[in-house]
């Protein structure tokens, strides 16, 4: 935790907060505000890289004391020597009004299947369109929160305003990211914490995809596809993790949450002339395992989802870059002399005789978030292309 410093404050403290609030399933929504009075101050003196710990647990101390005596949250928290402070509520609505937290402190938790994603908050890089969108959409239908992280910025920001005029409440929150590049993850990041304190869900969905020989790829194309595809997991984990470990500490290590890659079934098996991305895919099963067993002492699980192929997204179907075309183009299917032709042979390799869908992948996302007892997983959703063994 050496990066925790008084000049990241507003990056480090609102993940502590929202810890703090956590039931065991789910926590509040902490959202940093300028220049509104706080309803309980909290110290930071002597905040520094190795005290997080002792810090977090002073605070904790003062927020139990505050919600046992008047049996309810405090609408505000502050910091001594800010000059901002962070709402507290089941929503980020409620949290910017500061009106109260309409939940009890003393309520347990609800564990039923049926409620496992209700007010969790999820982040969704690549969520403007496609895959991403639909498990976008998704996770705002099971009742939860997500952010919308892409560098579609347009796209992201009007699938945003149409989900929150959709629930009639803020529901889904655009983001502009390349998760390529380090600075704009951190960025990404720092604007979660201030937002909604923090997350429960790290889906790490955005993805390219160049087909080629290996004979004939250049490589800036192997290279474009696997700096998204591999590195991007990578640098998303790198500082998504930062946030949720500081989360655990402020529930004093009892606060489970998760980041999942939407790997590939091609991370599962070779695929012909599809090297890059294949190999990109494989790669992030590797980090996969590796994140989990490192990230596990903070109560992070990390696992990946290896969909199959999902025939009606754009990947695959639009006319002009999409897979089919591709892969006509590239001569993959033997015999294929038309996008429909290259279609039919792919379906034909599912014992379930379709291509996979949103609702499939979801599925196994609210699976792997109500798993407690699973980490380092790579979980195949390919109606059994793929099975393991």
């Amino acid at each position: 935790m050496t990066q925790m410093t008084k000049e990241s404050v507003k990056s480090w403290v609102p993940p502590i907060i929202r810890g703090m609030t956590s039931d065991g399933e789910t926590a509040l929504v902490v959202t940093v505000l300028e220049d509104v009075q706080a309803e309980l101050q909290l110290p930071l003196h002597g905040a520094g890289p190795f005290e997080i710990e002792e810090l977090a647990a002073s605070w904790r101390t003062r927020y139990s004391r505050f919600c046992a005596e008047h049996a309810r949250y405090p609408r505000t928290i502050g910091l001594e020597g800010t000059s901002w402070s962070m709402g507290l509520g089941i929503s980020y609505d409620e949290a910017v009004r500061t009106s109260g937290v309409s939940k009890d402190p003393a309520a347990r938790a609800d564990n039923s299947r049926g409620a496992i994603m209700k007010r969790k908050v999820s982040l969704v890089t690549g969520g403007a369109q496609g895959f991403g969108e639909g498990i976008v959409r998704s996770l705002v239908a099971e009742g939860g929160y997500v952010y919308i992280a892409d560098l579609n910025t347009e796209g992201a920001r009007t699938l945003a305003l149409q989900l929150n005029s959709q629930a009639g409440s803020t529901v889904a929150f655009s983001l502009a990211v390349n998760v390529t590049d380090e600075d704009s993850v951190r960025q990404m990041m720092d604007s979660v914490a201030s937002t909604t304190g923090s997350l429960d869900l790290f889906v790490s969905n955005a993805g390219v995809l160049k087909a080629g020989s290996v004979k004939e790829m250049s490589l800036a194309d192997f290279q474009f596809v696997t700096s998204v595809d591999y590195t991007g997991f990578f640098l998303c984990t790198k500082f998504a993790a930062r946030q949720l470990a500081l989360q655990n500490i402020g529930s004093d290590h009892a606060y489970m949450t998760d980041i999942v890659a939407i790997s590939s079934k091609s991370g599962l098996e070779g695929s012909n002339k599809n090297g890059a991305y294949a190999g990109a895919k494989f790669g992030t099963i590797g980090l996969t395992q590796s994140f989990a067993l490192e990230l596990v002492t903070d109560n992070i699980k990390v696992n990946a989802i290896c969909p199959g192929n999902f025939l009606d997204g754009p990947l695959w179907s639009d006319p002009e870059r999409g897979l089919f075309v591709q892969y006509l183009r590239a001569g993959k299917v033997p015999g294929a002399n038309t996008v429909a032709d290259v279609r039919r042979a792919y379906e034909s390799k599912v014992p379930l005789n379709r291509g996979c869908r949103t609702e499939d992948v979801v599925r196994a996302l609210c699976y792997i978030v109500e798993q407690k007892y699973e980490t380092g997983q790579a979980v195949p959703v390919t109606g059994g292309q793929v099975m393991l063994n």
